[in-house]
Formats: C-alpha cells, sequence, structure tokens
C-alpha cells in the first residue's frame, strides 16, 4: 500500500507541476527502496531461470513420467517381498532416467535448430527428431536392460515385440509423453 501511495502521489505532484517535490520525493523513493530493487532484480533474475526451456522440459517430463511409471508396474516382474517404498523409489529412478532421455532429445534438436528456443514454435520435424531420438535411446536400453545386464524383466502380460524382445508399453510411453510434453512446455513457456 505504501509503494502505491508514493507512486499515486508522485504522479498526482508531478500533474500539477510541482517539480521540486518531484525531484525530493523521488530521491526519497529511490534511496526508501533500493534494498527493495536489488532484490527486485533477483527475483527477475530466477524468474528467467524458470523459463529455461531444459528445466521445462525436466519438470513436465518428470511429471508425465513418473506418473506413466507407476501405472505400468504391473507389466513387469516385481519380486512380493518388494515394499510399497521400493517400489515407489525404483519409478522414481526410472523417471529420473526418463528425465535424463528427454533432455538429450532436448538438446539434440537444439543442436539441430541451432537454438535452445525451439520449443516456442515446434515443427513437425522438431517434435519427430525430439521422439525418434526418445524412442532410440529407450530401445537400446531396454535391450540392454532385459537381455545381457538383466536389470528387470517383464511379466507376461506385457506385449513384446518379436523381433527384438522389447515392451510395447515402454516403446509406446516415448511415442507419447514427448509430443505430451513440448505441448506441456509449449503453454508453459508462451
Amino acid at each position: 500500500m505504501f509503494w502505491y501511495f508514493n507512486y499515486w502521489s508522485v504522479n498526482l505532484v508531478f500533474k500539477f507541476g510541482e517539480f521540486p517535490f518531484f525531484t525530493i520525493k523521488h530521491e526519497i523513493q529511490t534511496s526508501l527502496f533500493s534494498g527493495y530493487m536489488s532484490n527486485h532484480r533477483n527475483v527477475v533474475q530466477s524468474s528467467r531461470w524458470l523459463n529455461s526451456p531444459e528445466l521445462n522440459v525436466a519438470i513436465f517430463s518428470f511429471l508425465l513420467s513418473f506418473l506413466w511409471e507407476t501405472q505400468q508396474m504391473p507389466f513387469y516382474r516385481v519380486p512380493p517381498e518388494l515394499s510399497c517404498f521400493n517400489m515407489t523409489r525404483n519409478c522414481t529412478l526410472a523417471t529420473v532416467g526418463d528425465v535424463g532421455i528427454s533432455l538429450v532429445s532436448f538438446w539434440t534438436v537444439a543442436a539441430i535448430s541451432k537454438s535452445r528456443q525451439w520449443v516456442h514454435q515446434p515443427s513437425r520435424r522438431q517434435i519427430s527428431i525430439f521422439t525418434l531420438v526418445g524412442v532410440v535411446i529407450t530401445v537400446v536400453f531396454e535391450v540392454l536392460a532385459t537381455g545381457p545386464l538383466g536389470v528387470w524383466a517383464y511379466a507376461e502380460s506385457m506385449p513384446t515385440l518379436p523381433f527384438l524382445g522389447i515392451g510395447l508399453v515402454p516403446l509406446f510411453m516415448w511415442l507419447l509423453m514427448p509430443p505430451l510434453t513440448i505441448w506441456f512446455v509449449k503453454r508453459q513457456l508462451c
């Protein structure tokens, strides 16, 4: 209220042409709020950071992927002794990996487009490359994790691709999530 009153009174004084009062009030106002203004600059700088496309890709990718990871659990073999906490931890770790894949996909498109701001006006080609990079990385990870590394195994209910043996559910995730992520990021940044 004080700031608004000062602003209003400065405009009122200026409107009536009392320039000496305007100058004095302006100096007082500047000295009183110099600390406020430096904090204001910090807020503006932090909001620039919040508007970075990478952060928004990471946030929306995390939220969408975590939801997907928790819902696809019935398609994986889960030991019955695994606690709810451990299942949530495993889903969170998988989600962090998905965020990493999304960021690599984003930076790949940014390098090809020569701009990090491509998400403001994404073309079909950029969305396709973003999706394709995610699919390729996922296929490689799924083949390694279910094959030689033995990190996880599919349940009988998981539909698989016959020639690669990878699950369709994680593959479908990377066909659906990247366009959704870009849509949310574009809406957030514009």
